[in-house]
């Protein structure tokens, strides 16, 4: 008697996208814990001084948003950290939408460690491209880079398996990942304000690492054979051709900072050698002090101060040539003007040659004129919606 033919082994049929797109947050942990960090690194902004619907980029860039002055100045760290800051509360809660929206999908069709590595790298590389680009330019920020490496990603998911997709799903989400990147990257073309340069660069890289992460969905994906490591081989050499064409910065935040410092300090000190002025102006008649008395307390107490003052804002010259140069400049020549005219004044009193006091009192009242100071970011700042 024959023996029983063991049973035809069927292929299940691959689940709906539809219902993959509506995961709870225990299947997309990694989607749901970005949506947290990027929300509470926003309430944590707030509290140190960022605006709810928009604000001035200093408390950004001091957080960690892409500025090539501040990024090639050695902190690199700047093109992780910049994918998690946003600029107000529309700029955080459209990126939001998005992402929840493309990412539980995504990260159940690549898995969380897969997902995790698209989502970290394309950001990385969006805001390298748009480092390579936009250099001095602007602060950029926002995660719309790293959202727009999971819709390459997604889109090259439905093409390579687009033979066992529901063809209805197929054409929707095609459709809809499509029109959204040309849309948003049009929009990015005709507006200013957003970061074209950044989104072009995660859609591409999130592209290519999803070409080279990929693995079989069902029996029936079709074979991978050179793909991977071609893609992979795509995106290092596209990755080494935007560092070795980075231009330098136009300058480096250190000495920017430097120059803030030193401009700081001496308004500080120029107000307190006010009224040290005043004081002893006030003094001298009651204490009974000779013109010589009054001259060396001049010397050590007003010139003095301003010929310190200008020895630190000289120490402060910058080697690049940053945005308060100009500011700078001012306040060495205000500050040796100053100290001259002290001098001269100390001279007079000493010689007691009123001709003299009154020319060197008359300097020595001339308001300052310095041009006002550049904002901390230096450049408009260019948020990514």
């Amino acid at each position: 008697m024959a023996a029983p033919s063991p049973p035809s082994r069927t292929h299940q049929p691959p689940p709906s996208l539809l219902e993959l797109m509506r995961s709870s947050p225990a299947r997309s942990p990694v989607t749901h814990g970005l949506l947290l960090i990027n929300v509470l690194v926003f309430v944590l902004m707030l509290g140190w001084g960022a605006g709810v619907w928009h604000t001035n980029s200093s408390v950004q860039l001091a957080w960690g948003a892409n500025f090539g002055p501040a990024t090639q100045d050695g902190q690199w760290w700047r093109l992780f950290t910049a994918m998690f800051i946003h600029f107000g509360v529309l700029h955080l809660g459209m990126n939001m939408w998005a992402l929840r929206d493309v990412g539980r999908l995504v990260e159940r069709l690549y898995g969380p460690w897969r997902f995790a590595t698209v989502y970290l790298i394309s950001g990385v590389l969006g805001n390298l491209t748009s480092l390579a680009i936009q250099g001095s330019k602007s602060v950029s920020a926002g995660a719309s880079g790293a959202i727009f490496g999971l819709y390459g990603a997604l889109l090259v998911f439905l093409w390579r398996e687009r033979r066992q997709l529901d063809r209805s799903e197929f054409k929707l989400l095609f459709g809809i990942a499509s029109i959204f990147t040309v849309l948003m990257l049009g929009m990015g073309w005709v507006m200013t304000g957003i970061d074209n340069a950044a989104h072009a660069g995660g859609l591409i890289a999130g592209a290519l690492l999803a070409a080279g992460l990929a693995k079989p969905w069902t029996a029936a994906s079709p074979p991978h054979r050179w793909g991977p490591l071609l893609a992979l081989v795509c995106l290092m050499a596209s990755t080494g051709w935007l560092i070795w064409n980075l231009a330098p910065p136009s300058y480096l935040l250190h000495d920017e900072l430097k120059v803030r410092d030193a401009i700081q300090h001496f308004n500080q000190a120029n107000q307190r050698i006010g009224r040290q002025w005043d004081d002893m102006m006030a003094r001298a008649p009651r204490e009974g002090l000779s013109f010589d008395q009054l001259a060396g307390q001049i010397d050590t107490t007003v010139t003095a101060g301003y010929e310190h003052s200008f020895e630190q804002l000289m120490a402060a010259t910058p080697s690049t040539p940053v945005p308060s140069a100009s500011t700078l400049n001012q306040l060495q020549a205000f500050a040796l003007q100053r100290a001259q005219a002290s001098r001269d004044l100390a001279d007079g009193l000493r010689s007691q040659n009123p001709e003299k006091i009154r020319q060197a009192i008359r300097q020595a009242q001339a308001p300052m004129r310095v041009a006002s100071q550049p904002s901390r970011k230096g450049m408009a700042e260019s948020p990514r919606p």
